[in-house]
């Protein structure tokens, strides 16, 4: 099983005409991905990629990729896709999220990829998928659905 590569084209139009540098800069900032060591490796219109090199910090008592730390990546992917549709001016909350763990997190790579299912004017709903890379091997191993709120009117830098 390999990684699903990103869309050939965007599905879905940005309202804010600076999408990519308003992402990229909320990323910069959020400061649990800087602590874990994550790297937004992507992002297009309603989607986004975030990849997470294993350290031993990062693994519960068999040494996976802790099933908090697999959450947090998912849930700033996902939430990071949807943010690349909202207008300027606002800024992103989750909501409200489910994850399925469908295997170990045992890797040596954590990837995740997030991509919006349907984009409102309150409220986006996405999915978000992680997957782990141990040598040649690909295994899918968490999956999330999400609902984020656009909070209108608060911009990022507020």
């Amino acid at each position: 099983m390999t990684v699903p590569p990103p869309p050939a084209a965007p599905r879905f139009e940005p309202r804010d005409p600076h999408w990519a540098e308003k992402v990229k800069a909320s990323f910069a900032r959020q400061g649990v991905m800087g602590l874990i060591g994550a790297e937004l490796a992507d992002v297009r219109p309603g989607w986004c990629e975030i990849r997470l090199p294993y350290r031993e910090d990062l693994s519960q008592q068999h040494g996976f990729f802790h099933a908090g730390i697999t959450t947090t990546v998912v849930d700033s992917d996902a939430g990071y896709a949807g943010f690349s549709l909202m207008p300027a001016g606002s800024s992103v909350l989750s909501v409200e999220f489910k994850i399925n763990l469908l295997a170990p997190g045992d890797g040596e790579l954590l990837i995740a990829t997030g991509e919006v299912i349907k984009p409102g004017k309150n409220l986006v709903i996405c999915r978000g998928d992680a997957y782990v890379v141990k040598g040649m091997k690909t295994t899918h191993c968490a999956t999330m659905q999400q609902t984020l709120m656009t909070m209108h009117g608060k911009g990022e830098e507020s």
